[in-house]
């Protein structure tokens, strides 16, 4: 089937949502006004069951089918917006200097809102669905929280699914693979601690800007000769802050980045290649450095039967020629991951069109997705519980 017709009706209403989430972006935890609009939203759409405060602040809605069964799926969207100042100059532009709905979040929101309204009328299923709201997907690693608090067990969910949206897939087009989709996003901080002085008399010091300067170089040898490279590894030095004038060797410098990969074993190695790697240049010239690495999600690994629910589902709506079934997996990172290692599901792309990039000041979500988004969504829950 093509995209709802109900779906396409409510892409007015839906588009506006989305830009009043989009014009009061909220970061992190500090989602309130956000999940204040969600619970809302659920409880004039007539859903059974409305909870806020899963996960600190996200929200789960319950919304029960005409048919027996006892069965629950889950399908989650994100809520939070980035620290970033938009430039696109649209009338709906974040009003929050500071913050904007860099990624798409006010579009997952929306959509899945979308698809709670059209479910909550028709209830075309049996069994019930958990709409799930979810906050601080943006480092804040919120999807974990939720699951700590509970909520799979409180609300009875066998499996769960996620989509995102990603610019450079067309409109109307939906992508998706088994197994890892989206990488695991660690970090890390290095301070080196060398031994200022005038910058006339270099062979006075143990120069932290020269030591790190061979670290960021070096580093590149994890990905380049001493991974599998048939397994992706990517290290990348995001910051170097050193010195404070022209003519002074200061006693420190600090590196921030981060170590990308798609399989646990290879997480492994990148941490230790890294802290080696650290270890030996800076003890070969007299320096001393502390480390912090912090693992952040782990890897976003689709399941396998329920990757070909997604498929299915999405196949219905936009037509066999516009699913990827075997996409190249993303070194991006997505806290969904935490959802996944939880419960079976899967977690799927829905095309932005040739839009910004994700993370930029000049992207905006596209609204001709949403009529897509929520027929999706519609299709999974239909096909999953129609037993």
């Amino acid at each position: 089937m093509p995209v709802l017709n109900r779906a396409a009706e409510l892409q007015g209403e839906v588009t506006e949502w989305r830009r009043h989430l989009h014009e009061n972006p909220e970061i992190l935890y500090e989602v309130e006004n956000t999940a204040a609009f969600v619970a809302s939203k659920l409880k004039e759409f007539g859903v059974d069951e409305v909870v806020t405060g899963i996960g600190r602040t996200g929200v789960v809605g319950v919304i029960r089918g005409k048919g027996p069964g006892n069965r629950v799926i889950g399908l989650r969207a994100d809520m939070d917006a980035l620290p970033l100042s938009e430039i696109t100059g649209k009338p709906w532009s974040s009003k929050i200097a500071g913050k904007m709905h860099a990624c798409g979040h006010d579009g997952h929101t929306s959509m899945l809102l979308g698809a709670a309204k059209y479910l909550a009328e028709t209830r075309n299923f049996n069994g019930s669905v958990a709409v799930i709201f979810q906050p601080a997907e943006e480092g804040g690693a919120g999807a974990l929280a939720m699951v700590e608090d509970g909520m799979m067990e409180r609300f009875g969910i066998e499996e769960v699914y996620g989509m995102h949206n990603m610019p450079g897939i067309p409109l109307g087009q939906f992508a998706i693979r088994k197994g890892g989709i989206m990488a695991a996003p660690d970090r890390f901080t290095i301070v080196i601690k060398g031994h200022g002085g005038h910058a006339a008399q270099p062979h006075k010091t143990v120069d932290p800007i020269f030591i790190g300067s061979q670290l960021v170089g070096s580093l590149q040898a994890i990905a380049g000769r001493n991974a599998d490279p048939l397994r992706s590894v990517v290290v990348s030095v995001t910051r170097f802050d050193a010195g404070t004038t022209h003519n002074i060797i200061p006693d420190e410098a600090t590196l921030w980045g981060t170590v990308r990969t798609h399989n646990e074993e290879t997480r492994d190695l990148a941490e230790n290649r890294l802290r080696q790697i650290v270890d030996g240049i800076v003890a070969a010239h007299g320096a001393e450095a502390t480390i912090e690495y912090h693992r952040q999600c782990p890897v976003t690994s689709n399941h396998d039967q329920e990757t070909e629910h997604a498929i299915k589902a999405a196949t219905d709506v936009v037509g066999a020629a516009n699913v990827d079934p075997d996409v190249d997996p993303s070194m991006a990172g997505e806290d969904f991951a935490f959802m996944l290692n939880s419960r079976p599901g899967a977690f799927i792309f829905i095309g932005n069109g040739d839009t910004a990039p994700l993370h930029n000041p000049r992207y905006d979500f596209e609204d001709e997705a949403i009529s897509y988004g929520i027929s999706y969504w519609v299709r999974l829950v239909e096909q999953r519980l129609a037993d």
